[in-house]
């Protein structure tokens, strides 16, 4: 049984009397039975705990004609653009509650969805902001393994955590993110009980995927998924960036071979037939944004106002 925090019990109280029921902090201390003080301190640390998540719902009218100019110029079915913080270093920051938003869009649909989900830390970030939603009819579909190379678990695997707020069918990919070789991928992707997860994923109704830059602090090489020779490699073959582990380049194209070879992740879903929803941001990331959307790897994207901005401003 799950151990009941009296404190956190009387900061979400606060935090609801705050920020959803519209009083004052002088009213939520009245209401509560506490000082002003205790009142202040406990909307604090709803919002420390993160109890509280907030949406500013009002369109930017900027943010609005960034995303009309990138949707005109890359043929994109979808986009959404954030704004910008200028003194944050972060690169999920408004992003991630943007996907959040959209993904909780979807599951709240009557009519049952495939919705598909690739990995990384700003969608991990996304879903860790998502409410609890009641959605028995959807199905939810990793795209890319959930092991890592040294057989734990893959920390920034979505759909498990997703699982703790979306009640819906689950169906993880039970596959290492990268195999060994060419032969152990194939070999995997025949068993039974995998195939029926890449056909779900190959049937999504949208997805939602990151995407990684290949650079020198690349994802796939701080997590453990390929080794610094095998970025190298990738990079001397023209690969600029990663959607689930399948590296492309500039022009996203798949690169031949190499670790591709060995990407036990489902393909990225037909985007003729599905709404294949990209989140990323920030300059390191830019070669390869414009490189999936050029390429029509993705066909919607959210990102924040800077990026769009040097996106639109590229050749």
């Amino acid at each position: 049984m799950a151990t009941i925090n009296p404190k956190l019990d009387d900061a979400a109280r606060a935090g609801w009397l705050y920020y959803v029921a519209g009083n004052t902090q002088d009213q939520i201390a009245a209401k509560l039975g506490v000082s002003r003080q205790s009142a202040q301190r406990l909307v604090s640390l709803a919002v420390a705990e993160g109890l509280v998540k907030v949406r500013i719902d009002h369109p930017i009218a900027q943010c609005l004609s960034l995303a009309k100019d990138l949707t005109e110029r890359f043929g994109l079915s979808y986009c959404e653009v954030v704004p910008s913080d200028p003194g944050s270093a972060s690169n999920t920051l408004g992003v991630a509650q943007a996907v959040a938003a959209e993904i909780e869009r979807w599951l709240g649909r009557n009519e049952p969805i495939v919705l598909a989900m690739g990995t990384g830390r700003t969608l991990k970030a996304a879903v860790e902001q998502l409410p609890s939603i009641d959605g028995p009819q959807h199905k939810v579909v990793s795209l890319t393994g959930n092991i890592g190379p040294d057989g734990s678990a893959a920390y920034y695997n979505v759909v498990f955590t997703m699982a703790d707020t979306v009640k819906s069918r689950s169906f993880p990919m039970p596959l290492p993110v990268i195999a060994s070789s060419k032969a152990e991928r194939d070999m995997l992707h025949a068993q039974a009980m995998i195939r029926p997860t890449l056909e779900l994923a190959a049937r999504a109704d949208v997805t939602f995927v990151g995407i990684g830059e290949l650079g020198p602090t690349a994802p796939l090489v701080l997590d453990g998924f390929v080794s610094e020779a095998e970025l190298l490699a990738l990079r001397k073959a023209g690969a600029v960036g990663e959607i689930v582990g399948w590296a492309f380049d500039q022009d996203g194209a798949f690169i031949d071979g190499m670790t591709n070879d060995r990407v036990a992740s489902a393909p990225i879903p037909d985007r003729s037939r599905s709404l294949v929803i990209a989140a990323a941001m920030g300059k390191a990331k830019l070669p390869a944004i414009s490189a999936a959307i050029r390429g029509r790897l993705v066909n919607g994207l959210i990102t924040d106002e800077a990026t769009a901005e040097a996106l639109l401003q590229l050749p």
